[in-house]
């Protein structure tokens, strides 16, 4: 999806250190099947070599692997997404004065990343279509639709996703899943605009 959405450059990182690499344009051209990208036996360096320069990190790992100070090799207005569960990658009290914007999967912090703002409207959009599959450009509508939620007047630093308790969210997801559904011809039944759920 990172690829798909227009990311120019990933490194990919498992506990022994970089195993995913290349430039965009190269990976895009393997994006369903990464796997035969991956290099596990032969680690291009660890994640602090991943993390220099880098604009963003996104941990989907373990807690506890990074240091404040790892973060510092980033690139300057770096952004921080350290969702392990239920402890982040680095801890948050520490992390946030060395980076631009946080988030972790936690409550108790600015910017809680959640799949439970995704799914429900996900769901809605292509029950309410009757789609025979959910593919990329539904799921890059819902993380579209999720971003569009916040006015953008109001977005900041501690305030770039919205709450789970936002009642908003839902409809605007499912409605772009279900628009992204009809685009790409997996929309089995038409919405009558009488029927519309949301506008």
């Amino acid at each position: 999806m990172l690829l798909a959405a227009g990311l120019s450059h990933l490194s990919g990182c498992d506990k022994e250190g970089i195993v995913l690499y290349g430039e965009a344009e190269q990976l895009r051209a393997y994006r369903t099947d990464l796997a035969s990208c991956l290099a596990r036996d032969n680690p291009r360096g660890t994640l602090r070599d991943a993390l220099k320069g880098a604009d963003v990190f996104i941990g989907l790992s373990v807690g506890n692997i990074l240091s404040a100070e790892d973060l510092d090799v980033m690139a300057p207005d770096r952004i921080v997404f350290a969702m392990a569960n239920p402890d982040p990658e680095v801890p948050p009290e520490l992390a946030v004065s060395h980076c631009r914007i946080f988030a972790t999967g936690r409550s108790d912090y600015p910017n809680q990343i959640n799949n439970a703002l995704a799914f429900p409207g996900i769901f809605r959009g292509a029950l309410d279509v009757q789609a025979s599959e959910i593919n990329e450009a539904m799921k890059l509508a819902a993380a579209d639709a999720i971003a569009r939620v916040i006015p953008e007047g109001a977005v900041s630093e501690d305030y770039i996703i919205p709450s789970l308790f936002d009642k908003t969210v839902v409809p605007n997801v499912a409605q772009a899943v279900a628009a992204a559904a009809r685009d790409t011809g997996v929309a089995r039944r038409r919405i009558k605009v009488s029927e519309q759920p949301f506008e």
